[in-house]
């Protein structure tokens, strides 16, 4: 008679390990559009969300930047951010990218200037780092938060906007870090 042995649940490293290279999607996707943008259409084909504009704008914006500076400074900090969120699994990654995208939709209806970039499923995944950790009180959890405040904490200032750069949507990274809050709470509860 076999015995059958419970399946334990993979997290940390180990999760990690196994979802590294996620991440690797979306951030292709986006160098593939910035490539496309550049080489053919000499940086005129973005493809941002814009007031009053078609509603798959929501969906392209995070794989639309403003040339290759603006991708590798969000690329920069897209994959340690979410390498860290994926430590404690692939629910919470998802439900921070779901978040920003819900959140998107406010920013789509109401906000006269166009958004676009990672930058805002960056704050998404800040802002959901800064809380989780408070949240469940946990000492690696904690270690996690006090680790993002300290490594990234010098970005929170550009959520205001007096302290954004001009030509920056401070609007889109607000509207992010808030999804990120917001998914952390959806997360800890269940």
């Amino acid at each position: 008679m076999a015995v059958v042995r419970p399946r334990r649940s993979r997290s940390g490293l180990a999760t990690l390990g196994n979802t590294a290279l996620l991440p690797l999607i979306p951030l292709g996707l986006a160098w593939v559009q910035e490539g496309i943008d550049q080489l053919l259409f000499a940086g005129r084909w973005n493809l941002p969300m814009v007031h009053g504009g078609p509603f798959w704008g929501l969906l392209t914006a995070p794989f639309s930047h403003a040339g290759f500076g603006h991708l590798i400074s969000n690329t920069l900090w897209f994959l340690p951010l979410s390498w860290l969120v994926l430590l404690r699994g692939r629910r919470d990654y998802l439900a921070v990218w779901l978040a920003v995208l819900a959140l998107e939709i406010p920013v789509w209806l109401f906000w006269p200037a166009a958004s676009h970039g990672l930058s805002g499923v960056n704050y998404g995944l800040l802002g959901y780092l800064l809380l989780i950790g408070w949240l469940e009180k946990r000492p690696l959890s904690l270690l996690l938060s006090i680790g993002s405040l300290f490594t990234y904490g010098g970005l929170l200032p550009t959520l205001l906007p007096f302290l954004s750069p001009p030509g920056v949507s401070w609007i889109g990274h607000f509207g992010g870090f808030l999804a990120g809050l917001l998914a952390a709470l959806a997360v800890f509860r269940e």
